[in-house]
């Protein structure tokens, strides 16, 4: 067996991984592009190159308000990096601060703090702006557009809707069932109504009862994704004048900038993800050591369900996963652990079909990942409350790791992942299926 001492981010912190992990344990981590020291020069060519769309400047000229949407501090986005220069340019169009509304894109996420609002700003914006935060649940702050072809009532923020333009901004990164988060998921679900989030996200199951989830609501795939299909529409009946999305390392520094359209520049950003920083492994391990990447990929369990999807993917069934995410907020909605009281996997989706909520579809899917592989959940969640969830509460790696090994061969195979919600594994198929889907959009 090889031992070797390993660290892995856990929180704000660091955990040593130091245990004899089987035959040599292979790292899975993407080759990230070479990331410019000038982060401002990979913005301002994104924003004076934008895809499919006149410049940020030309778009906003003439207009008395304006609406930025950008993502709350569950996302690594580099916000405080081109936030910035997206103020400058609406301010060089003759658009005022005062003009100026920023929107924090929660969903149906906790407000944001004094603190989470500084570092999405950074010093000097926050020094000048008041971002708000979206209530998806205040009815009179929201203004109706009609339904979707799929019958979603779409309702959003009012400041969006009655700014005379909307620029969206965000990161895209591999979604689990939208194929990627960016561009329209700014508009739906970031700032629309809870009624309108909750019958988008029931288009992941398939429409007969019983027939669990559809094979298209999936990661990296967006043609034929009712999810994202969904969203895209909705998000065109509100209309977005320009868009910028990041596409930020598994160290959260800034890698790419892609600015512009929301429809092309969202889908130029995904076809660069999948390309630089999509992963094929030709075989499942019977070990998987998983991080999040740490803060903020592992502040509650729901975003900790990212890496632990993605982890799934490359583990055996009936292997182990040993996962660290400390869940410093807890579960991310008080009631995600309720859901857990179901033993079958067609009495959850009776349930959650009758009574559909975007977390339990969330909750829906841990489950589905804990009865067919072993969780070792290293986390600061309640001890009882992993066990609810199938999985196994372990204090430390060490503890996580006598349990796993106790059922293992001894010549088990080991995968470490150290930033499992930023890393996207696809079989050879699906990525070429995907690459050339979108690249035919984007004129690859």
């Amino acid at each position: 067996m090889t031992k070797r001492k390993y660290r892995l981010n856990y929180g704000h912190e660091e955990v040593d991984v130091d245990a004899p992990l089987g035959r040599e344990p292979k790292f899975l981590t993407p080759s990230s592009p070479a990331v410019a020291n000038d982060t401002s020069h990979i913005i301002k060519c994104a924003l004076d190159n934008p895809i499919d769309s006149p410049p940020l400047t030309d778009v906003v000229s003439g207009a008395k308000r304006v609406a930025i949407v950008a993502s709350d501090s569950t996302r690594a986005t580099s916000s405080h990096l081109f936030l910035p220069h997206i103020i400058e340019e609406l301010n060089a169009a003759g658009i005022p601060d005062r003009n100026i509304t920023i929107v924090i894109a929660l969903g149906i996420h906790r407000p944001q703090t004094k603190e989470e609002h500084r570092g999405l700003l950074g010093d000097q914006l926050y020094r000048r702006f008041a971002p708000i935060d979206h209530d998806s649940r205040n009815r009179d702050n929201l203004v109706s557009y009609g339904k979707t072809s799929r019958g979603t009532e779409v309702a959003v923020n009012r400041t969006v809707a009655e700014a005379d333009r909307i620029v969206l901004t965000g990161a895209v990164s591999p979604h689990y069932f939208a194929g990627f988060g960016g561009g329209r998921k700014s508009i739906m679900p970031g700032v629309c109504s809870l009624e309108a989030s909750l019958q988008s996200h029931l288009l992941v199951f398939n429409p007969p009862p019983g027939r669990g989830r559809n094979p298209n609501a999936r990661v990296a795939r967006l043609a034929g994704n009712p999810v994202h299909e969904d969203m895209l529409e909705a998000a065109g009946m509100v209309g977005p004048h320009f868009m910028l999305n990041s596409i930020v390392t598994p160290e959260k520094e800034l890698a790419a900038v892609f600015a512009g359209n929301f429809i092309k520049a969202h889908e130029a950003a995904c076809f660069h993800y999948i390309k630089n920083f999509s992963i094929v492994v030709p075989e499942q391990a019977d070990l998987t050591v998983v991080s999040c990447g740490g803060y903020p990929k592992d502040i509650n369990f729901i975003q900790a369900h990212k890496a632990i999807h993605s982890a799934h993917s490359v583990t055996k069934p009936g292997g182990w996963m040993i996962v660290l995410a400390e869940c410093a907020d807890g579960f991310g909605h008080p009631g995600f652990i309720d859901w857990f009281r179901f033993d079958d996997a067609i009495e959850f989706e009776q349930e959650l079909r009758a009574n559909y909520h975007i977390y339990g579809q969330t909750a829906y899917a841990a489950f589905e990942k804990a009865m067919s592989v072993n969780i070792a959940l290293i986390s600061r969640l309640d001890p009882l409350d992993v066990q609810r969830m199938k999985m196994r509460p372990a204090a430390s790696f060490e503890e996580a790791y006598r349990a796993a090994t106790a059922n293992l061969p001894n010549d088990f195979t080991t995968y470490i992942i150290p930033a499992a919600s930023s890393t996207l594994f696809l079989p050879e198929n699906e990525r070429s299926r995907s690459l050339a889907s979108i690249g035919r959009s984007v004129g690859e």
